[in-house]
């Protein structure tokens, strides 16, 4: 049995090696794909054909060979992940900072922004808020950094106040609200559209206050609001709730304030205008 051991670890002459490796070899292919099947390396499977073709041209080492195929799954097993942690926040549309106008609104300034895709601050538990009249770009930058962050390997979530507050009464209705708010606390950024657009009873309030009590200086919250935070009462209705809430969303916070043009409202100004000129020119 020894022996045995012993044979097979001694490296075959370089010929038998070469033959064996060589490529359309079918016994070999069938070998590596079901090996590479077993051992859950996708891309090596997919793609060791080309680059072995490769290695051949630049007569790369066989250690140069294996660092190929490594950095290559590495690099799409890195890529699947954010994917995924992308999918799994939930977001209701795709949106990057990348394509975010900037010129379009002054108000928002391009470096505040861009530190926000550095997850530093999510480590830290800090809170962002987005502030400014609908049609200024809130939800597209809350979107934009959620995935940047998510895409920086950390757990993100999306969801709308009222989304969130239903969820929880539901929860609290069915009796396993503990687990619920649970689950919203572990993420490592919560990202809550749309926050104060409805008003909410003191029962809503407080459900919504149990979740920021449970990530407070743990975990980050990002939230977009079309009302300033003297507004907040009108959403809030208890006041002492309200005054809660907003302490925890601004210390040691992130503030962006977005302004009151609406972006989207003057483009379609704009094409109608263009439209309209366009229309006398041609008569």
């Amino acid at each position: 049995m020894k022996g045995t051991t012993v044979e097979a670890a001694v490296p075959a002459p370089r010929s038998q090696r070469a033959r064996l490796a060589a490529p359309g070899d079918e016994p070999v292919d069938t070998a590596i794909t079901e090996a590479c099947r077993a051992l859950h390396l996708p891309t090596i499977r997919d793609h060791y054909d080309d680059l072995a073709a490769q290695a051949l041209r630049e007569r790369a080492s066989y250690k140069r060979f294996l660092a190929d195929l490594l950095e290559a799954e590495c690099a799409h097993r890195e890529e699947r992940r954010k994917q995924r942690l992308v999918r799994d926040a939930n977001f209701p549309r795709p949106k990057r900072l990348e394509e975010f106008d900037f010129d379009a609104n002054p108000n928002v300034v391009p470096e505040v922004v861009n530190t926000l895709t550095d997850p530093a601050w999510v480590r830290a538990g800090q809170p962002l808020c987005l502030l400014g009249d609908s049609g200024t770009g809130k939800s597209h930058l809350l979107i934009g950094i959620g995935t940047a962050i998510a895409e920086a390997g950390m757990r993100v979530r999306y969801t709308t106040a009222a989304s969130l507050v239903n969820e929880l009464a539901e929860a609290a209705d069915e009796r396993h609200l503990s687990r619920t708010i649970s689950h919203y606390g572990r993420g490592h950024l919560l990202c809550l559209d749309e926050f104060g657009y409805l008003e909410l009873d003191k029962a809503g309030v407080k459900l919504l206050f149990q979740v920021f009590t449970e990530r407070e200086e743990r975990r980050a919250i990002a939230i977009a609001s079309n009302a300033p935070f003297s507004e907040w009462r009108q959403t809030f209705t208890d006041p002492r709730l309200c005054t809660a809430i907003i302490d925890r969303l601004t210390f040691n916070a992130y503030l962006i304030e977005t302004g009151t043009d609406s972006y989207r409202l003057r483009t379609t100004q704009e094409r109608r205008a263009a439209g309209g000129t366009t229309r006398r020119s041609s008569r």
